[in-house]
């Protein structure tokens, strides 16, 4: 699909009102990530994405941090050295990532190759991860670099997205991971 027919595609009704996503990124001909003007400020964002499985896309869905929590358990039983050190990554860029205040910064983060700059390399070093759990490498990153944008955009101090990676590159179990995603702290 061109970027037409994938912002087509992505664009759904909320509340009678059509919402058309300003960017779309097409992972691995397996998920189609869509950035949406969000409505807590001027610079938030909404983040949705469709899945295709067994040849079919999905409803769109909200990511929820719950749902990379468990694939990352997953990934971590499967392969707890690369995992942590992937995880390692994910902290490392949880500290680099800022909050988008101008619409400088809102344009460049709706550039895949802004987002994934540098992150070629990280995804060919995980790239074994792919088979273990449900979400490629490439998708966790882009969706966990929108998250974190997201999450730091609407309030600076926050801090639920780095606890949680805390939580599983410390803990790894789920009652943590769990507790953690869905609000209910340590």
């Amino acid at each position: 699909m061109d970027q037409q027919q994938l912002k087509d595609f992505m664009s759904f009704n909320k509340d009678g009102e059509l919402k058309i996503p300003m960017a779309v990124f097409e992972i691995d001909e397996r998920y189609i990530i869509s950035v949406f003007q969000g409505s807590l400020s001027d610079f938030d964002i909404l983040i949705k994405y469709k899945q295709r499985i067994n040849n079919n896309w999905s409803r769109i869905r909200t990511p929820k941090h719950i749902h990379w929590a468990v694939d990352i358990l997953i990934k971590l039983h499967e392969d707890e050295i690369k995992t942590q050190a992937f995880l390692d990554f994910l902290l490392q860029t949880w500290k680099d990532t800022l909050p988008i205040r101008n619409r400088e910064q809102q344009e460049h983060i709706l550039n895949i190759e802004m987002l994934l700059q540098g992150g070629q390399d990280i995804i060919e070093q995980y790239e074994t991860l792919n088979n273990k759990g449900e979400y490629s490498i490439k998708f966790l990153i882009l969706l966990a670099k929108l998250l974190m944008i997201q999450e730091k955009t609407n309030m600076e101090n926050a801090f639920m997205f780095k606890n949680l990676l805390e939580s599983l590159r410390e803990k790894g179990d789920i009652f943590s991971a769990v507790s953690t995603a869905s609000h209910n702290g340590r």
